[in-house]
């Protein structure tokens, strides 16, 4: 099957929960598909109530139901099911369009069980919910260069998105899947520092997350040249370079390796 998601797209989705509903959110703020078109199904019956009624989406009440209805698929449960789901899934399959979010999960897992399957996988993050998620997208060889760029486009209503290949995703789910939850440490962290120092923490945590949020603007809107904005903030002698010289001096940088290196082993062992 090929799509075109301006016209032909009926888009079901399996698993219910935030990153979901993130997703969705964008794609209807953006009037990417409209809401008749999308049917959602979880095995919580209040969490796809709660996603089918806060869009006004189609209820399914089966895998099997759904299936009849879509000619693509949004697979957004938990991975440690995906098995299951994927057997269910293929009771029914109609070689449907399969868009996965699945961390660790690999496009090979897929076609055991979906011979022929169209696969591309996605890696989002949390910071969708926001509408400034990072994306990956790989795709299993079969693929179209149609489907493949619809679920790039997909993704594009909540954030940023590139193309990859699947040896890289395990990486890309340390870096940027889980990456969020470090910086919320490391902001916390520098908040807590500060009310240590006097701040109180609202004014603490308010400084240092605006402080977060403007230092990757300018990151992202300088070519990426971190060491020339280092040096533009330190005066020689002045106050950041003594701040400076007690990262230099410390192991952050081992500990910030062995935090992507953990995490990255974890979603190979997933798959």
């Amino acid at each position: 099957m090929s799509v075109n998601y301006k016209d032909n797209v009926k888009l079901g989705v399996i698993g219910c929960g935030k990153m979901a509903s993130a997703i969705l959110g964008g794609v209807i703020n953006n009037k990417f598909l409209s809401n008749d078109k999308i049917f959602v199904y979880d095995v919580n019956s209040e969490a796809s109530g709660a996603l089918a009624l806060k869009f006004n989406f189609n209820i399914s009440s089966s895998i099997e139901e759904l299936l009849n209805n879509v000619n693509t698929i949004l697979l957004a449960t938990k991975p440690f099911v995906a098995n299951d789901v994927l057997l269910n899934i293929g009771k029914n399959y109609s070689n449907q369009l399969i868009m996965s979010i699945l961390a660790g999960v690999k496009i090979e897992k897929y076609l055991s069980i979906l011979k022929n399957a169209q696969i591309v996988r996605i890696m989002p993050n949390t910071p969708a919910l926001v509408n400034q998620g990072m994306s990956a997208v790989c795709a299993s060889l079969n693929t179209s260069k149609e489907n493949f760029n619809f679920a790039y486009s997909f993704m594009k209503n909540c954030g940023r998105v590139i193309k990859t290949t699947e040896d890289k995703m395990d990486i890309i789910t340390a870096l940027s899947g889980s990456g969020p939850a470090y910086y919320f440490k490391i902001i916390d962290l520098m908040a807590n520092a500060a009310s240590k120092l006097g701040l109180n923490y609202e004014e603490a945590i308010l400084l240092s997350s605006q402080t977060a949020l403007g230092s990757a603007k300018m990151v992202m809107e300088n070519d990426f040249n971190i060491n020339q904005l280092i040096k533009n903030v330190t005066t020689p002698g002045g106050c950041t370079e003594v701040g400076n010289n007690v990262l230099l001096n410390s192991d952050i940088e081992g500990i910030i390796d062995k935090t992507i290196k953990d995490t990255m082993q974890k979603a190979v062992e997933l798959g």
